[in-house]
């Protein structure tokens, strides 16, 4: 690391020491159990945003919904996503951070019964709002454990959570398209708010109880003042939440229409086999999950360049699926690693920046997720009803150029701050 950079860092380093001691005397309740546990919640409540994809065709054949339109029921979910990251999620600095967590996950139990019960379109597009704006309990979670961790195990223990995170995307598609072949669609929202109902009673009982808050006793409306403040003062947070748009952008790209081709002739393969691309992807996320660490250890840009150029050369062998559907698997495992390798070095490096405002930090920087994510659904469903399958991949390519070419030129001098294993 060049002595500038070892410059830029000190300040985020010596905020770490100043910040992080009240995570410090908390961190012996973060045990491995918990750590699992807040993985579990994650990967759960990512689920539920994403237990539509495979279920697209039969939402719209149940509810009379046009194939045209039926994107938007993804992109409505995200839309309700970006408010909660924007208005509930940085409220994890001011409220009691376990009453916010058991909250929206009995929340979120609700507005899964409202889609898993809905009679027709409009009730269930105001239901998946619901069901998105809730979901953002994940990231009250992941900015809970990075402030409960110690600072030499922040960027594991948010790789460990996130892991959590990308394995609910991924599995929830075969779990979706299992359940609806056993009982139809109503019964994977109806799975899983009983399921939901659980996890509440869990982390109740589990989560640490009267944590320090950063900005307790400060107003709402400062405390939504900062979280806009932050993208002017914060320079990794800007530059990272590019990154979060333009690769969820590409990742929902391919996730959001290849239900389509696979589910039409001649493949016409059942909801349970597509799903099994899910376990594919799983695997290539759980490898990536480590990628914290790198983070940790001043290595950000560098796994950010590489992993932004796997993620490129992914669309090679998708778009082979005319071809072998084994290419089409190994290039999910490269786009889904690329994915999880970024979007946790992304996390580490905005928490590093500056610990007292986890959850504002994240927050922020997940709106850009839920843009990404909505724009890539509801433009692949487009470019798959205007150019067929060649469509999808040109456009999913070219997204990951996009982020390759703005870490190239923009960001890839950029001096980061390094996590706090080079203060162990």
């Amino acid at each position: 690391m060049t002595n500038q950079t070892m410059a830029e860092a000190r300040p985020a380093e010596d905020h770490h020491k100043t910040n992080d001691k009240p995570g410090d005397t908390m961190a012996r309740a973060l045990s491995p159990a918990v750590v699992l546990l807040f993985a579990v919640a994650c990967g759960l409540s990512v689920a539920n945003i994403y237990f539509a994809q495979p279920l697209l065709d039969t939402m719209a054949q149940d509810l009379s919904i046009t194939p045209a339109v039926i994107g938007g029921v993804v992109t409505l979910t995200q839309i309700g996503y970006a408010f909660g990251l924007m208005l509930i999620v940085p409220l994890g600095d001011l409220w009691d951070r376990r009453r916010l967590i058991v909250g929206q996950t009995v929340l979120s139990a609700i507005a899964l019964t409202i889609v898993g019960t809905a009679p027709n379109a409009a009730v269930l597009l105001a239901g998946m709002v619901l069901v998105g704006l809730l979901a953002v309990v994940i990231q009250v979670l992941v900015a809970y454990a990075a402030t409960l961790a110690a600072p030499a195990d922040r960027g594991r223990t948010i790789g460990t959570v996130t892991s959590g995170v990308v394995s609910g995307i991924l599995l929830a598609r075969f779990a979706a398209g299992a359940l609806a072949d056993l009982g139809g669609w109503r019964v994977v929202y109806l799975t899983s708010a009983a399921l939901t109902l659980v996890l509440a009673a869990l982390l109740a009982r589990a989560l640490p109880r009267h944590a320090p808050q950063p900005m307790a006793g400060s107003s709402y409306a400062k405390l939504l003042r900062s979280t806009l403040a932050l993208f002017v003062e914060e320079q990794v947070l800007r530059e990272r939440a590019v990154f979060a748009l333009l690769i969820f952008a590409s990742f929902s790209v391919f996730w959001s229409s290849v239900v389509l081709l696979l589910a039409a002739p001649p493949l016409s393969l059942s909801h349970t086999t597509i799903g099994m691309l899910g376990i594919a992807g799983l695997a290539g996320a759980l490898a990536a999950r480590n990628s914290g660490q790198f983070a940790d250890r001043g290595w950000g840009q560098r796994t950010t360049g590489l992993s932004l150029l796997l993620m490129l050369a992914g669309w090679v062998p998708i778009a082979c699926l005319n071809t072998s559907l084994w290419l089409v698997v190994a290039g999910v495992l490269m786009i889904d690693f690329a994915v999880q390798a970024i979007h946790v070095t992304n996390q580490s490096l905005i928490v590093a920046a500056r610990p007292d405002a986890a959850s504002r930090l994240v927050g922020g920087y997940m709106v850009f997720y839920s843009i990404g994510t909505g724009f890539g659904a509801i433009s692949s469903t487009m470019a798959y009803a205007a150019a067929g399958w060649s469509g999808v991949c040109v456009l999913g390519a070219a997204i990951s150029a996009c982020a390759l070419l703005y870490w190239v030129i923009v960001v890839s001098r950029t001096p980061v701050p390094i996590g706090a294993c080079s203060e162990a």
